[in-house]
Parts: structure tokens; sequence; C-alpha cells
């Protein structure tokens, strides 16, 4: 691209020397609108730190709030194991007896009476009761896993979308340069009379065009950073810079295993699974309320002067009766086996939800890799051939300006669509690895160059 704005520039400078430099003084101040529009700074190209891929995951798992939040959820289903399965609280008790209602002080005549109570569950619920606590923290670590699953999600999306900015904007400085070469040739060959107005004007539309680029370049620079900034727990209006490569892979894994890995890895299916698990563990609780429950005492006794034996002690034994309350219990147990049944027809329907989205993931990647491929293959080569005939039909005063000028334009447009493409299958790379649950081995990956590089 560059060696041909070169070449152009170069014909057109010495077909026109004689009054490039009285055309150069009438039109010096002719664009300074245009030198404002495309001056501006952007966002991208903050001085901020440059970070990668890597470094912003890592930042953000350590710092994002809602993962925080996620942590101290575990850490409080943690601490509720010990009690789950732990005996109530022994009872003191004091019982004074046959204390006389004339002398009611005189409890030397009273038969004083102190025990310790201790409630004992029936055989297999202490186990149980921690079981369900223990299923808890399995829950509270999946929805751990899901917050830093999406967070990693969203941290790649938004990291990608500043890359294509920054990239965007490269792209953009440099036909920047190119349309203003094409502008003052067409300034020169509009001097000497040898391309109309309209051509001079086209150029310049074209330029404003290359402004509104600039302008939604500016804004998904500042709303990428703002994400990425906010999922690292930073200031959103902290400078940032990213580096990185951005490439389609050679081949994408297979649905099938795809689907094994999410049976494997994913977070709310495996949070399903520990809720599944749960209430088999409360269905099985519910049924051991047929199981009496037990309190056992014991106690020593002080007997009025006057009996026989002054020191006794005393034990005592209850148990519960639950085989007379059976509606209740059956109404409980009926309940716990209703629960286990709505939590696996979800556990089936979140299974085949899951697979129906790495489906539709996968075909959307592989659309954007195709995509990728015919702009990086077949049409930015043939538009650059076309860029490069138009050139030298020009040169020989084949063709006219404005022809030249659309094929310029359209190696611009596909530059751009060719880095849309490379940006939309990472993000579809992205929702692929979230409806997976894990990052996704792409051995056979190759890294495409950009168009910058190629140009070099």
């Amino acid at each position: 691209m560059k060696a041909l704005a070169a070449l152009l520039c170069l014909t057109t400078f010495c077909s026109c020397a004689p009054v490039l430099r009285a055309q150069t003084r009438a039109d010096a101040g002719a664009l300074p609108d245009f030198d404002a529009l495309l001056g501006s700074p952007s966002a991208a190209q903050s001085s901020g730190p440059a970070l990668t891929l890597e470094e912003i995951e890592r930042i953000a798992l350590q710092r994002n709030p809602e993962i925080e939040v996620a942590a101290r959820r575990l850490a409080m289903a943690e601490a509720d194991v010990p009690g789950a399965g732990a005996l109530d609280d022994p009872e003191a008790m004091y019982r004074g007896w046959g204390v006389p209602l004339t002398q009611p002080w005189d409890y030397n005549q009273a038969q004083n009476m102190f025990m310790v109570t201790q409630a004992l569950p029936g055989p297999g619920k202490r186990s149980l009761r921690t079981a369900v606590a223990r299923s808890d923290v399995t829950e509270a670590q999946d929805q751990l896993a899901a917050v830093r699953l999406r967070v990693r999600v969203e941290v790649r999306k938004a990291f990608y979308d500043l890359l294509e900015a920054q990239d965007e904007m490269k792209i953009h400085d440099e036909h920047v340069n190119i349309a203003r070469q094409s502008i003052a040739a067409a300034r020169i060959r509009y001097t000497v009379g040898k391309v109309p107005q309209q051509d001079l004007l086209k150029a310049q539309l074209e330029l404003t065009r290359l402004a509104q680029h600039m302008i939604g370049f500016d804004r998904d620079a500042e709303v990428a950073q703002s994400r990425l900034n906010t999922l690292m727990g930073r200031d959103p209006a902290a400078p940032l810079r990213v580096q990185g490569d951005d490439g389609a892979v050679a081949v994408l894994p297979s649905p099938a295993s795809l689907e094994q890995l999410a049976l494997a890895a994913r977070p709310d299916l495996l949070e399903a699974e520990a809720a599944a698990a749960k209430s088999r563990q409360q269905q099985t609780l519910a049924k051991k309320a047929y199981v009496p429950d037990f309190t056992v005492s014991a106690g020593y006794m002080l007997m009025p002067p006057s009996s026989t034996m002054r020191n006794t002690y005393m034990v005592e034994g209850s148990m519960t009766l639950p085989w007379l309350d059976h509606r209740k219990h059956n109404a409980e147990i009926a309940s716990a086996a209703a629960a286990v049944t709505e939590q696996d027809a979800e556990l089936a329907a979140m299974r085949t939800e899951a697979f129906g989205q790495i489906r539709e993931s996968l075909a959307e990647a592989e659309a954007a890799q195709k995509l990728s491929a015919l702009y990086q293959n077949s049409l930015r080569p043939q538009a650059e051939v076309t860029l490069h005939a138009a050139v030298i039909a020009y040169e020989n005063n084949q063709t006219d300006f404005l022809n030249l000028l659309d094929s310029q334009m359209q190696v611009i447009d596909l530059d751009l669509a060719w880095r849309q493409a490379l940006a939309d299958f990472n993000a579809r790379m992205a929702d692929l690895e979230m409806a997976v649950g894990a990052p996704i081995d792409l051995t056979s990956a190759t890294t495409a160059p950009s168009p910058q590089e190629e140009k070099q």
C-alpha cells in the first residue's frame, strides 16, 4: 500500500512540478478541519501500561469485586460445616421437690435435684446433616468457579475489543497518510486541468469518512478500556493499553469432545449436580424422620435430713415417637422426593441447553474463522491487485481519479473488515469457552499476520 501511494504521488508530482509550489501556497490552509478531526488524541493510545491478556486475567482473578463476594460466600459455607452435625447444647437443670408451703425458704426439707441433659439425634442423622452442609460448600465452590469463568470470558472479550480498536487506529493512521497523498495529487492535477473539481471534492469526502471511522474507534477503545479496568477492580478511567497476537486457530475441536469437557468442567452443571446430590441426601434425611431421637439425663439428689439416704443420684432417658405423627413425616418425605425429581429434571435440561450453546458457539466460531480466512486469503489480495492496476492505469491516463480513489477505499474497508472478522472470531471463541466452562486446548493454533505485518 505504501509503495503504491508513493508511486502515485511521485508520478503526479513529476508531471506537475511547475505548478506545485504555487498551488501549495494557495491551498496551505484548505483542510484545517480535516487535520483537527484526524489528529485528535485517542484513548487506546494512552500512556498507560501495555498489558498482555495473561496479565490482565491474573489481575482480574485476584482483584475482581464479584469474585471476592463469591469467595466470601464460600468461606461462610465452609464455616457452617463443623456445626451442621454437632450435638445440641447440653442442658443443666435444678429442681426442688417437696418444699413446705409453711416454710418456703427451708430447702433442707426439700428434695434438691441437679441434672444434666443431652439430646441425641437418631442414628445416621448427624452424618447426613454434615453431608448436606458439605453439599452447600460444593455449590458455593461451583458458584465461585462460575463467577471466575464469566469474569475471564468478559476479560477476553474486552481485551480483544481494545486490541481491535488499537489495530484499527493503526490501519486508520496509515490510510489517512495515503488519503492525504491522494488529495495532494488530486490538487496538483486539478491545478493543471487534468482532473475535474469533483475529484478533489470526492477525495476530501473520503478523508472525512476516515474521520468518522476514528470517532467510532475512539468510542470502542474507551468502552473496552473502562470495562477492562472495572473487571480488574481498578478505576475505570485509569490509562490502559494492551498488547498481544490475534489470530484464528487452524482446527477447532469437535462438538463431542467439547461436550465431554463441559460435563466435567462447566461450573453451573457441576453446581446442578451438587444440588441434585444434596436433594438426595435431604430425601434420605427426611426418611430418617421415623428414626426416634433420644434424650439422656443424669443428676444428683440431695434429700432432706430425715431421709435414710441423704445423697442419691438419678438417670433418665426418653425418646420421641414419630410413628404417632405419620401424616407430618409422610408429607416431609414426599416433598423431599419431589425435590429430587425436580433437581434431576433441571440438571437434564441444563445439560441439553449447554450442548446447544456449545453447538451454536462452535458454528459461529467456524463461520467467523472462515470469513477471516476469506478476507485474508482472497478479498484483500484481490483488492490490492485491483488498486495496483488502478494506479498503473491512472499513471497512463487510462482511468480517472475517482476509480483510483474507490479502489483505495475498498482496500481500507477490507482491512477493517478483516480485523473485525478476527475480533468476531475471538469473541465467539470466548462464548465457546463460556459454553464449555473451561479453557479450550487449541494445540494446532496459528497466528494470522496483521495487515501492517504483511505490508512490511
